[in-house]
């Protein structure tokens, strides 16, 4: 937590030295490409049949690139890829959910300013299950977070929020929910468990 938060700070401080340069990775009155790096972190939960824990703070650090879709309306598609954190957390039991994440976005450019653009989108994430996840309860220690019993490392879900870019300088802030089961076990009396991932996402980055 710590280390993300000194991330965070430090790209804000860092904000006075990208903002002199000209304005706008997301041109949108003209055709174009952009690319971006992201670092923010998530604040995680899990719904359904998984343990009724509180919610965990994750990182997301990735890279991204836009295309325009429409010389008339700037309107964009970003992709990218990102290591995000998800999970749970109530005093000494956790679960730490880590993944490679593809989102598929869609994002319509609202010119506020010369320098200020609003960025609302919307679309599809697909996510992968990586090493270093775990499962700790305070009686029975630590194991891995996937694999049988556990949760699926394929994931699916939506992701919504609104973007603003001011010069080059990027700040997101959303939601995304899980549409896909990872739950990999089964009820006492026989039925399949439910698991769904949650998170409230908050971005800094730049674009070029």
């Amino acid at each position: 937590m710590k280390k993300i938060l000194l991330s965070l700070f430090t790209v804000l401080f860092a904000a006075p030295s990208f903002a002199q340069y000209s304005s706008g990775g997301f041109s949108l009155d003209q055709s174009s490409v952009y690319y971006g790096l992201r670092l923010g972190m998530n604040i995680a939960n899990l719904s359904g049949d998984a343990p009724d824990l509180g919610s965990k703070v994750g990182l997301n650090l990735g890279g991204t690139v836009g295309l325009r879709l429409s010389d008339t309306t700037p309107v964009f598609l970003e992709s990218g890829l990102y290591f995000t954190s998800f999970g749970a957390s109530k005093d000494k039991s956790s679960i730490t959910l880590n993944y490679l994440e593809l989102p598929v976005l869609i994002k319509y450019g609202v010119q506020v300013s010369d320098d200020i653009a609003l960025l609302p989108f919307i679309g599809p994430t697909f996510r992968y299950g990586l090493f270093g996840g775990d499962w700790k309860t305070s009686g029975e220690g630590k194991t891995g977070s996937f694999g049988d019993g556990k949760f699926k490392r394929a994931d699916m879900g939506i992701k919504l929020g609104c973007g603003a870019e001011y010069n080059k300088l990027y700040l997101e802030l959303g939601y995304q929910f899980g549409i896909s089961n990872i739950a990999d076990w089964s009820l006492l009396n026989g039925d399949d468990a439910s698991a769904h991932n949650g998170a409230l996402f908050l971005n800094l980055g730049v674009n070029f």
